[in-house]
């Protein structure tokens, strides 16, 4: 597998806190996010599995992986994208995510497509 900064597969996140499922009392923060997977490629590709480093501000680090993505291993054709939302819960109202996505195209390559650091951030920062 190989990473490469040509990849052909960009990822955008947008994320959302998610109030009305926190309890900050109880340090339990509730975080929301839309990724879209577009392919720039000539191909189709598939996904086929996923790795995430969640950090939370005190340093705390878990690593989830597995299949696909809610359920599915879409493929995504040349020019087209896939959209998802998904969520997670960490112990601060601040945190991070990044990983990859590892994606096999039409001839059988694997590669992964690396999904940048981005900020989970409650409200209750932001007041």
């Amino acid at each position: 597998m190989t990473t490469s900064s040509n990849n052909p597969i960009k990822v955008s996140v947008e994320t959302f806190y998610v109030e009305g499922q926190s309890e900050p009392e109880k340090d339990k923060y509730v975080f929301a996010y839309t990724i879209t997977i577009k392919n720039h490629s000539l191909c189709a590709t598939k996904l086929l599995r996923r790795y995430w480093l969640i950090t939370d501000a005190n340093g705390k680090e878990s690593e989830v992986e597995g299949e696909g993505v809610v359920g599915e291993t879409p493929s995504i054709g040349p020019g087209e994208s896939y959209t998802y939302t998904s969520g997670a819960v960490i112990d601060t109202p601040i945190g991070t995510m990044q990983g990859h996505y590892t994606m096999r195209n039409e001839f059988g390559s694997e590669f992964e497509a690396p999904i940048d650091v981005f900020r989970l951030t409650s409200s209750v920062v932001l007041h």
